[in-house]
């Protein structure tokens, strides 16, 4: 049988002192890059993760959880978080906070780190670039939020249904020039899907269609509004609520006041400054909570990883 190595055994093979392996196995500054990489690589050869009472006597939790967001400035995604942080509190989970920016290459430090730290489980916030291989070894501890994954539990929103029915109901009050404002394709959800939906409407219905995709900031929403717009131009779909606010802060400048503005959010940011616009709530409270639970039925060898799509609905 082979002894279970410590942190002293792992800074005796890398040539450094304990806590160096301490900041490294926590992500902590301090440490340069060709050390930590040193003792990164000896973790990995020798399989080490700190054990569960090690972490216990330091005072740390024994029920740890992770949650990594795209970005922490994310309006919807800090509501999945707000509904996320009770369920995992009420059952005795620590949940440490991470942000990916995108970037699947951070994803995949995070992964590692967490693997280390032997946490019991991630939420995910899934974005176009996270490859099956990176979440292979996670499959029964991790569950994707806003993306699927085969074999991966997932939580996702249903980008077709929202727009649909934000153009619906746009058509029911008469509008036919409705222009489009989303994300570029390589954006699996927010992108392809929102924008294909809007397209098969206007097909269905004999629309003509007129769509930019910017992107997700509200500076890019302010930029490309002028760019769909023509002089019979009614309506104006947008695929976030922060597109729809730089849409927004466009229009009030050039003091365009007879265009319906509509978006896909709901955010409480969005209808406490815009009442007037027409939303569709995706459902980013009830995400976080099917997440969390999920995440934790996983945990606990309650539920097998399962699909999980939340219905949408026009406020």
């Amino acid at each position: 049988m082979t002894n279970r190595l410590t942190i002293k055994d792992i800074a005796r093979l890398s040539g450094v002192g304990k806590s160096t392996v301490s900041r490294v196995l926590n992500n902590e500054s301090g440490v340069s890059q060709e050390t930590r990489e040193r003792v990164e690589a000896m973790m990995n050869e020798h399989g080490f993760s700190p054990s569960r009472s090690a972490r216990a006597m330091r005072g740390q939790s024994d029920k740890v959880v992770a949650i990594i967001v795209t970005r922490l400035d994310s309006l919807s995604e800090n509501l999945a978080v707000q509904t996320m942080l009770p369920a995992f509190y009420a059952e005795g989970y620590d949940p440490i906070m991470m942000e990916s920016q995108f970037s699947a290459e951070k994803v995949a430090e995070h992964l590692g780190m967490l693997r280390r730290r032997n946490v019991d489980g991630v939420v995910l916030f899934g974005f176009s670039g996270i490859s099956q291989k990176m979440l292979a070894p996670w499959q029964e501890m991790l569950v994707m939020l806003a993306r699927d994954a085969k074999g991966i539990a997932s939580v996702c929103y249903d980008d077709k249904g929202a727009i649909t029915q934000l153009m619906q109901r746009l058509y029911e009050e008469g509008h036919r020039r409705i222009s489009f404002l989303g994300a570029p394709h390589h954006d699996e959800t927010t992108g392809r899907r929102r924008h294909e939906a809007y397209l098969h409407f206007c097909k269905k219905r004999g629309l003509a269609p007129a769509a930019a995709l910017p992107g997700l900031t509200m500076k890019q929403g302010y930029d490309a509004v002028s760019g769909v717009l023509t002089p019979d131009t009614t309506a104006l779909l947008c695929a976030t609520d922060t597109l729809a606010l730089g849409a927004s802060k466009y229009l009030q400048e050039q003091r365009i006041d007879t265009l319906q503005l509509a978006s896909v959010g709901s955010t409480p940011l969005m209808t406490f400054l815009h009442p007037e616009i027409i939303t569709a709530d995706p459902g980013y409270g009830e995400a976080g909570r099917q997440a969390a639970q999920q995440l934790i039925e996983q945990i606990g060898g309650r539920r097998a990883p399962r699909q999980i799509v939340i219905p949408a609905a026009l406020n």
